[in-house]
């Protein structure tokens, strides 16, 4: 999966032949997919109108598909977990791409850790090791987070909307 050409298909497409069927993600709907799952956390986005007075709307239904393959996608945090792991435990990517991924930019550094090619790399102290995470967002208030440790034993995947967090406890 290191080396990529020309597309001869579809983002879903690849998705689905590279990492949702071999690691069988079925809580997960590849881009493009227009049906919410039932059940579905709502999202709402809160602003003030003309009048400056404080609306609240619900923004459950949008087209993520401005993100295209960054953010057009659905996924349970079950799925979250596996794909994490997978990830970081070397099963996606080759070791070499794994060591590049994982190797920030000097000017990335900040509260977070640095930044490496999709993931933030953070030295937790002494007795705590090195974490790996990112987040996704979009408009309306959906976050997802994802934390793991480098050998892909261990992820913590989360969920997140504007009014409450809601935690996995399917790892």
């Amino acid at each position: 999966m290191d080396k990529f050409s020309a597309p001869t298909q579809s983002i879903a497409d690849a998705m689905k032949q590279r990492i949702l069927d071999p690691l069988a993600l079925r809580g997960t709907l590849a881009p493009g997919t227009t049906d919410l799952p039932r059940p579905y956390a709502h999202g709402y986005f809160r602003y003030q109108d003309a009048a400056e007075e404080w609306k609240v709307i619900d923004v459950t239904r949008q087209d993520p598909s401005m993100a295209a393959g960054a953010g057009d996608m659905i996924s349970t945090t079950k799925d979250l977990h596996t794909f994490y792991s997978a990830l970081n435990s070397g099963t996606l990517v080759s070791a070499k791409l794994l060591t590049e991924m994982r190797k920030p930019h000097p000017a990335s550094a900040g509260p977070f850790g640095g930044y490496g090619l999709g993931t933030y790399v953070q030295d937790l102290g002494e007795g705590f090791g090195t974490v790996l995470h990112h987040n996704g967002s979009t408009a309306g208030g959906y976050v997802a987070v994802m934390y793991g440790t480098p050998d892909g034993k261990a992820s913590a995947p989360s969920r997140c909307r504007a009014t409450s967090w809601v935690i996995s406890s399917s790892m």
